[in-house]
C-alpha cells in the first residue's frame, strides 16, 4: 500500500490551487529572499517565522500591485459607474492564502516555501486576522469585496481602520474574559497610507445663515488619514481598493488657544481626538448610544464623500472639461450603499456638500441624494436600532441636525398630502422620535433618503415591510427589495476546503468556482457510489485534522468517528444557544439513564464572542463551560459525548472549524435571525443544518429540498399567532415535559456548579419568567428533531447522500448571485466575467 501523501504533496496535485512552472517558482525565490534581505534587514541565521512569513506577504504583494495600478487606470480611462460600499465593519480575516488563491500563486508559492525548507502552513499562522467587525454583518462586506472584484465591478470598500479590531477572547475558569486585539503590533503588510489624500473631518461649532448660505464655524478639525488594501477579483487580473480611514490630530491641535505654558498639554491632548479610529465597538445587535460612536459613523462618511466627490470631479471623461460640475450626473456615476444605518450621516452630509459647499437648490440636490444612496437593512430586533439623542447632534453636527429636521418638515409635509388627518401614522413615520428625550431615528433617514431599501433573505425583507417599515412600505412600495445574502466561494469553499474542492472539481470542472449554480451539476453523482465515498473521505480527512487542533488547544480527546456538532456565532438571547444546552443536557441524561444502548456520538461545539457588557450572554458561555466541565469528566458517558466551548472563534477559526462539521446549528427563534451567513458555510462544506424556519434557512431549505434539512419548531405564524392569542407560559412546558422539567432543576439545583449551587439562578429566572424568545416553546421539537439526526448518522451512505443534495442547492448562495443583484437592480451596473489584460500585456 502505498503511504499516505503529505499535505505538501497534497497541495501540490490540486489544480485549482493553480500551476507551480519552474519559472514561477524560482522567481518566487528569488523575490523572497530579496524581501528578507532588503525590506526585513535579516538573513537565514537570524530570521524567525514572522520575518518568513512577511518575507512571503511581500512577495505576493508584489504580484497584486501591478495588477492594482492598472486596474485604477483601467476605471480613470473607461469612467465607469463606481459603487462605494460604505461600512462601519469589515471583517476581513487573513489575506495571504486568499490572495495567492485568487492570483492562483498557491502551488507556486507553495513549491517554493518548501524548495526553501519551510513550512507553508506555520508562515499563513503567523498572519494577524483583521477582525474590524463582530459577525455577520461584517463578514458580509468582505465577502462582498471579494465578489465585486470577481464580477469587475469598479467598487471601492469604505470604512475605518480600528488600532484594535474585536477583542480577543480568553477563557479563564469558565468565563470570558477580553482582551486587546493589538492586531497591528508588528505591522501590516497588506495596507499602503496615502497621506498625500489626507481629508479634514469637522466636528462641534455652531451654524451662521448669511446671504450667501450657511456657514458651519468654529468647528473642531480631524485629518482623516487613507489606508489603501488591495482587493484582487478571482484570476480576472482585477484589483479593487479597500481604503480604511485613520483619525490624525492637525500640527495645531489645541496649539493655536496657545494657554501660555500648556504647550505639552497640548501635544499629549492629540490623543483625544486620535481616539475616533482607536477601538471597534464590540456589539452585534445592540446599539450603544455613545459620543465617540457618533463621531465614528461620521468621520467615516464625511472623509468618503470628499473621496467620491473629488474623485467624480476630476474622472476623466469625453468632455474637454477640466473638471465634472454638474451634479444632476452624480446617479449615473456613483452608488452609495449603506451598509445598515450606522453609516446614515453619508444622507445630510451629502445634502449639506451639495447645498453648502456646490450651492445646488434644495430640491435638485435632495433628488441627487436619493437617486444615489441605497439602504440594507440587517435586523429587527428593536434594541440594535439607532436612535441618536438631538442635544448629542445639536452638540456635535449642528449643521446636519437643521439638514435632518429640514429633510423630515418637507417629508411631513408630503406624509400629510398624502394621507391628510391621519397624525398618528405622521407620528409614526417622523424622523424624529419625540418622548422625554427627542431622538433622531436613523432607519427612517436612511430609508426617506435612499432610492432603494433591501432586507437580507426573504423572509426577513417580507417581514420588514409587513412590521417594522409598514407605513414606508405603504407610502412608497417601490422602494423596497430584497437581496439574499450570499458567501464567497474562493474563501469558504477553494481557500478552507481544498480537498472537498478537488473532488466537486474532478466531476465538474473548475467553473464552479465563479458560477456557483454550477453545483447543480452534482445531483446526476447522488447515488454515485464512488462520488459518495469521496465525499465522505474528504469530510473524514477535515475531521481528523480538526481533532488534532483540539487536542492541541483543548487537551480533550475527541473521538474522530462521533458527529461533530457545532453552532458557532455571536452569543445572543435570540440565537439560542440555551436551547443547545437543554438539548446537551437531555442528551447526557439519557445517556446516563441508560449506558449499555448504543447511542450516537457527538462532539457539541459552542463558539462565539458576547459582548463585553452583556451579562446574560457572559453567563450564557459559563453555562456552556459548566456543562462541558462534567460531561466531559463523565467515565459513565466516556466518548460518547463531549461539549466544548470553542475559545476566540474568528474568521480564521471558522475557516479550520467548518469543514470539519457534519451538523449545523442554525436555531433562532423564527422571525429573528434577518438572514445568517454561517448557515451557508456550513451547507457549502458538506454538513447538514438543523434549524428553524428563520433567516436564509427558509431558502436553503427550497435549494435542496426540505426533505434534505432538518426543520423544526414554530414558524413566524406560530409566534404571532402565540403573541396575540394566550401568550408565551414557560412553566407550562416545564410542568409538562419531564426531560425539560428534569434538565432546569439540574440547572438550577447546582448539578453544573456544585460549588456554587445558585450560579445560573438568574439564567433560570430568565428562561421561567421572561424569555422573549421562547426557547421552551421549541424543545421538545428540536429534542425530537436531533433523534431524527442521530438516527440517520448511523446510515453513513444515506447521510452523505444528503450531503450531497445540500452541496448542490448551494449555487444561490454565492455573494456572486448576490452582488450581481444589487448591480442590475439598485445600482445600475452591469457584472462581467471578462478578463482585462494583465499587467505585462497590452490594454486594448
Amino acid at each position: 500500500m502505498s503511504k499516505p501523501l503529505s499535505d505538501h504533496d497534497k497541495r501540490k496535485q490540486i489544480s485549482v490551487r493553480g500551476l507551480a512552472g519552474v519559472e514561477n517558482v524560482a522567481e518566487l525565490k528569488v523575490a523572497f529572499n530579496r524581501h528578507l534581505h532588503f525590506t526585513l534587514v535579516k538573513d537565514r541565521n537570524v530570521a524567525n517565522k514572522r520575518d518568513y512569513y512577511f518575507a512571503l506577504a511581500n512577495t505576493v504583494r508584489d504580484h497584486l500591485v501591478g495588477r492594482w495600478i492598472r486596474t485604477q487606470q483601467y476605471y480613470y480611462e473607461k469612467d465607469p459607474k463606481r459603487v462605494y460600499y460604505i461600512s462601519l465593519e469589515f471583517y476581513m480575516g487573513r489575506t495571504l492564502q486568499n490572495t495567492m488563491v485568487n492570483l492562483a500563486l498557491e502551488n507556486a508559492c507553495d513549491e517554493a516555501i518548501y524548495q526553501l525548507g519551510l513550512d507553508m502552513e506555520e508562515l499563513e499562522d503567523m498572519e494577524e486576522d483583521a477582525g474590524l467587525g463582530n459577525g455577520g454583518l461584517g463578514r458580509l462586506a468582505a465577502c462582498f469585496l471579494d465578489s465585486m472584484a470577481s464580477l469587475g465591478l469598479a467598487a471601492y470598500g469604505y470604512g475605518i481602520r480600528y488600532e484594535f479590531g474585536i477583542f480577543n477572547q480568553k477563557i479563564v475558569n469558565g468565563w470570558q474574559v477580553e482582551e486587546a486585539d493589538d492586531w497591528l503590533r508588528y505591522g501590516n503588510p497588506w495596507e499602503k497610507a496615502r497621506p498625500e489624500y489626507m481629508r479634514p473631518v469637522k466636528f462641534y461649532g455652531r451654524t451662521e445663515h448669511t446671504p450667501d448660505g450657511v456657514k458651519w464655524v468654529d468647528t473642531q478639525i480631524v485629518l482623516a488619514l487613507p489606508y489603501d488594501t488591495p482587493i484582487p477579483g478571482y484570476r480576472n487580473n482585477i484589483v479593487n481598493t479597500m481604503r480604511l480611514w485613520s483619525a490624525k490630530a492637525p500640527c495645531d491641535f489645541n496649539l493655536k488657544d496657545f494657554n501660555v505654558g500648556g504647550y505639552i498639554q497640548a501635544v499629549l491632548d492629540r490623543n483625544l481626538c486620535e481616539n475616533i479610529s482607536r477601538v471597534l465597538y464590540p456589539n452585534d445587535n445592540f446599539f450603544e448610544g455613545k459620543e465617540l460612536r457618533l463621531k465614528q459613523e461620521y468621520f467615516v462618511v464625511a472623509a468618503t464623500l470628499q473621496d467620491i466627490v473629488r474623485r467624480f470631479k476630476a474622472s476623466k471623461f469625453g468632455s474637454r472639461e477640466v473638471v465634472r460640475t454638474d451634479f444632476a450626473e452624480l446617479p449615473n456615476k456613483v452608488a452609495i450603499q449603506l451598509n445598515d444605518t450606522h453609516p446614515a450621516m453619508a444622507i445630510p452630509e451629502l445634502m449639506r456638500v451639495l447645498v453648502d459647499e456646490e450651492k445646488l437648490g434644495w430640491d435638485k440636490a435632495w433628488d441627487v441624494c436619493v437617486r444615489t444612496c441605497a439602504y440594507t437593512n440587517h435586523t429587527v430586533l428593536p434594541e440594535a436600532l439607532e436612535r441618536w439623542p438631538i442635544d448629542l447632534f445639536h452638540h456635535l453636527l449642528p449643521r446636519h441636525l437643521e439638514i435632518i429636521f429640514e429633510i423630515n418638515r418637507r417629508f411631513m409635509e408630503y406624509v400629510a398630502s398624502k394621507f391628510p388627518g391621519d397624525h398618528d401614522r405622521l407620528r409614526r413615520m417622523s424622523l424624529i422620535e419625540e418622548g422625554g428625550c427627542k431622538k433622531v431615528n436613523m432607519a427612517h433617514l436612511c430609508i426617506v433618503g435612499s432610492h432603494a431599501v433591501n432586507g437580507v433573505a426573504r423572509i426577513h425583507s417580507e417581514i420588514l415591510i409587513a412590521t417594522l417599515f409598514k407605513d414606508f412600505y405603504e407610502l412608497d412600495p417601490h422602494k423596497f427589495q430584497n437581496k439574499t445574502n450570499g458567501i464567497t466561494p474562493r474563501r469558504w469553499l477553494v481557500m478552507c476546503n481544498p480537498g472537498l474542492a478537488e473532488v466537486i472539481a474532478e466531476k465538474i470542472g473548475e467553473e464552479f468556482i465563479r458560477d456557483l449554480d454550477q453545483l447543480k451539476r452534482l445531483l446526476k453523482f447522488v447515488n454515485d457510489d464512488a462520488f459518495i465515498r469521496d465525499i465522505a473521505k474528504v469530510k473524514q480527512e477535515n475531521k481528523l485534522k480538526f481533532a488534532v487542533h483540539l487536542e492541541e488547544h483543548y487537551k480533550v480527546k475527541i473521538n474522530p468517528q462521533s458527529m461533530f456538532d457545532f453552532q458557532v456565532k455571536r452569543i445572543h438571547e435570540y440565537k439560542r444557544q440555551l436551547l443547545n444546552c437543554l438539548h446537551m443536557i437531555t442528551y447526557y441524561n439519557r445517556i446516563k439513564k441508560e449506558p449499555n444502548k448504543h447511542w450516537t456520538p457527538r462532539t457539541i461545539m459552542v463558539g462565539g464572542k458576547a459582548a463585553p457588557g452583556y451579562h446574560t450572554a457572559k453567563m450564557i458561555i459559563r453555562l456552556i463551560t459548566a456543562i462541558g466541565e462534567v460531561v466531559n469528566h463523565d467515565p459513565v458517558v466516556g466518548d460518547r459525548l463531549k461539549v466544548i466551548f470553542l475559545e476566540n472563534y474568528r474568521v480564521t477559526l471558522a475557516e479550520k472549524a467548518i469543514p470539519s462539521a457534519d451538523l449545523s446549528e442554525q436555531i433562532s427563534t423564527a422571525g429573528t435571525e434577518a438572514s445568517g451567513t454561517g448557515n451557508m458555510k456550513f451547507m457549502l462544506n458538506g454538513a447538514l443544518t438543523i434549524g428553524t424556519m428563520d433567516g436564509a434557512n427558509v431558502e436553503m431549505a427550497e435549494e435542496a429540498g426540505e426533505e434534505n434539512l432538518f426543520i423544526f419548531g414554530m414558524r413566524v405564524e406560530d409566534v404571532d399567532a402565540m403573541d396575540a392569542g394566550k401568550g408565551y407560559h414557560a412553566s407550562e412546558y416545564y410542568n409538562r415535559i419531564p426531560e425539560l422539567k428534569q434538565a432546569m432543576d439540574q440547572i438550577a439545583g447546582g448539578f453544573f456548579s456544585p460549588k456554587e449551587p445558585d450560579l445560573f439562578k438568574e439564567l433560570v429566572d430568565l428562561l421561567m419568567h421572561h424569555d422573549r424568545f421562547k426557547v421552551f416553546a421549541d424543545y421538545e421539537a428540536y429534542i425530537k428533531c436531533q433523534d431524527k439526526v442521530n438516527q440517520l448518522y448511523k446510515n453513513p451512505k444515506e447521510w452523505t447522500k444528503m450531503v450531497i443534495h445540500n452541496i448542490a442547492g448551494c449555487g444561490k448562495f454565492s455573494s456572486d448571485r448576490t452582488i450581481a443583484q444589487y448591480a442590475r437592480e439598485i445600482w445600475g451596473m452591469e457584472p462581467s466575467l471578462e478578463k482585462i489584460p494583465a499587467p505585462d500585456e497590452k490594454l486594448k
